[in-house]
C-alpha cells in the first residue's frame, strides 16, 4: 500500500472530486436546481436559455474558485493546529 504522499505525488489524489456533501439537503437541493433548470429551458429561447447556462458555468467557476481556498486555508490551519500539538505549545494542562 502506498503513502498519502507518495498517492499525492503520482497524482492520484483529487480531492476536489472526492469531497460530496452528507448533508442530508445537498441530493434534494440538486434535484430542485435540475427542476428548475428544466423548467427555464422550456420558457426561455434556445438563445436565452444558452445564456443562462453560460451564467451558472461562470457561477460554478467562481465557487470552484472559493472551495480551493477554503479547502488550502482549511488543510493549513488544521497543520498548524497539529505542530502546536506536537510541539507541546501552550499546554493545555498546567505543570
Amino acid at each position: 500500500m502506498k503513502s498519502i504522499l507518495e498517492e499525492l505525488y503520482e497524482g492520484n489524489i483529487y480531492p476536489n472530486e472526492l469531497i460530496i456533501s452528507k448533508d442530508p439537503e445537498y441530493r434534494p437541493l440538486n434535484k430542485k436546481i435540475s427542476g428548475m433548470l428544466a423548467m427555464w429551458k422550456k420558457k426561455l429561447s434556445e438563445d436565452e436559455y444558452n445564456q443562462l447556462e453560460k451564467l451558472l458555468d461562470l457561477r460554478s467557476q467562481s465557487s470552484l474558485l472559493e472551495a480551493s481556498q477554503s479547502f488550502m486555508y482549511g488543510f493549513k490551519l488544521g497543520a498548524l493546529i497539529m505542530m502546536e500539538v506536537l510541539t507541546g505549545k501552550d499546554e493545555l494542562v498546567r505543570g
